[in-house]
């Protein structure tokens, strides 16, 4: 298959211009990640597969070109999902690629639910795949630096991965989730190297002990206690896991004594992401769910192989409620995998775009998250970066100080548009704004109006302001 390419008309609607892209080549395509490694203003793109990555660099004008040889960065791996971050702060952004098993359309094997007819193996049937992390060398090449960095690990059997600073040092961390392995947890050294801090941070395995099969993974600060915690998608009867950073370098998951835990029991979980749908100021959670065995329910009937998502509505205090049900969107059973959110209508509140396995992609337009109040913060670095991945930015409104921090990759297989949107609540104004930058910089703007996209620059200030198309 080949890989597409929607140019936004700015109107609802799309336009295909992957002919003239250059995106269009045939692969066994996974997911893709969105950056800006060579610092040029234009974000590139990386896209995973099964069999050999590719990396695109944007030339403008929705024109790319496949550096991939050039890059160093053709993974032939089965790889899933992937994340830019400039681990060793050095201005480049580097590539963290999540590979899953050695398996291939040669080697498949011949697994059952029902002693008659073929159906999907387990993980367990095949080895695992090393991650890989590339270097940013500053020339258009990429070195792999995965086991000088620390992060060679051949039992991995990774789907995704996210990236934030868990332990408040300034220097980004990753968290892999594994499928039918421990997780992993790779605190930043700040030389170069990461070392496995899930078994003592409690993220490893599940509270029995037993590795789950985790897939999405996003990291958020939905509890307001300053820290980022962690949501993560498993299989079907284990729940999704939303780990509470405890600020000691341990996690709690709450997921088991909240709404999260007991709605999700059946689903299989692949992308999942916090996002302030309703703009109240408290990230919300969503999940994409599917099954992978489309014969599951001969062994199972409480279980679909095609399921509805699951919205939950952060409502403080730790606590969430389920509204999944608001709007047949939601309630539609499909057989998702991959899920991201953006402003794609630029009505300040956020939308999503979800995959399907064997079926059509589906955007899904937030109807009212708009009825409150928003600011979208849109970073330039200058020293650091150029998109401020890993900058992390407070704003303070209606007497409450949030934050968030610019990030690439997170969900299943995904990338989520890049600029930061605050939910206001009922505050007209924000302010003030406060950037910490992944280059030790920090940079204060005075309020601003609330409704618009704001773009700051390193060094430089509020450049640019763009009004919202409330409708």
């Amino acid at each position: 298959a080949t890989s597409a390419l929607f140019r936004n008309n700015r109107n609802g609607t799309f336009t295909d211009v992957t002919r003239a892209s250059g995106l269009g080549s045939a692969l066994y395509g996974m997911g893709a990640a969105a950056g800006d490694y060579d610092n040029d203003g234009r974000v590139d793109l990386y896209v995973t597969a099964l069999g050999a990555n590719r990396l695109f660099r944007n030339r403008g004008a929705f024109r790319f070109t496949d550096v991939t040889a050039a890059g160093g960065v053709g993974d032939t791996s089965f790889s899933t999902s992937a994340a830019w971050f400039d681990y060793d702060k050095d201005g480049r952004l580097d590539l963290f690629v999540a590979n899953y098993v050695g398996w291939t359309p040669a080697n498949d094997l011949w697994c059952t639910l029902d002693g008659k007819t073929k159906s999907y193996c387990t993980p367990e049937s095949y080895p695992g795949q090393s991650p890989t992390l590339y270097r940013n060398a500053g020339d258009g090449r990429f070195e792999n630096a995965t086991k000088r960095a620390g992060l060679f690990d051949p039992t991995s059997k990774a789907l995704g991965v996210t990236v934030f600073d868990y332990d408040g040092d300034s220097w980004l961390d990753l968290f892999v989730s594994n499928d039918t392995q421990p997780n992993r947890l790779y605190r930043n050294q700040k030389n170069g190297t990461f070392a496995d801090a899930a078994v003592s941070a409690g993220v490893a395995f599940n509270e029995a002990g037993v590795a789950r099969a985790g897939m999405g993974v996003d990291a958020a600060d939905y509890d307001g206690s300053g820290r980022p915690s962690l949501v993560i998608g498993n299989f079907s009867n284990e729940m999704m896991a939303l780990y509470s950073n405890q600020g000691n370098g341990l996690f709690i998951d709450d997921a088991a004594r909240s709404t999260v835990g007991r709605s999700t029991r059946l689903s299989l979980t692949f992308a999942c992401f916090f996002f302030d749908f309703d703009l109240d100021g408290w990230p919300d959670i969503f999940a994409a769910n599917g099954h992978v065995a489309d014969d599951i329910a001969t062994v199972q009937s409480t279980i679909r192989y095609a399921q509805p998502a699951h919205l939950f509505r952060n409502l403080g205090n730790r606590r969430f409620e389920d509204v999944s049900k608001d709007g047949a969107a939601l309630q539609r059973p499909v057989v998702a995998r991959g899920a991201a959110y953006a402003d794609y209508d630029n009505d300040g509140d956020l939308d999503l775009a979800v995959t399907a396995s064997n079926g059509p992609a589906r955007i899904l337009r937030n109807q009212g998250g708009n009825r409150r109040n928003s600011l979208r913060v849109h970073l330039e670095g200058v020293t650091s970066n150029r998109d401020g991945i890993g900058a992390v930015v407070h704003v303070t409104a209606g007497g409450r100080r949030q934050w968030s921090m610019v990030r690439s990759g997170s969900s299943y297989l995904s990338q989520s548009e890049l600029p930061l949107t605050f939910g206001l609540d009922r505050a007209a104004t924000a302010g003030p704004i406060d950037v910490l930058w992944p280059s030790g910089r920090r940079d204060t703007i005075p309020a601003v109006d609330a409704n618009q996209t704001i773009t700051i620059r390193e060094g430089g200030g509020l450049v640019n302001r763009l009004p919202f198309a409330r409708r």
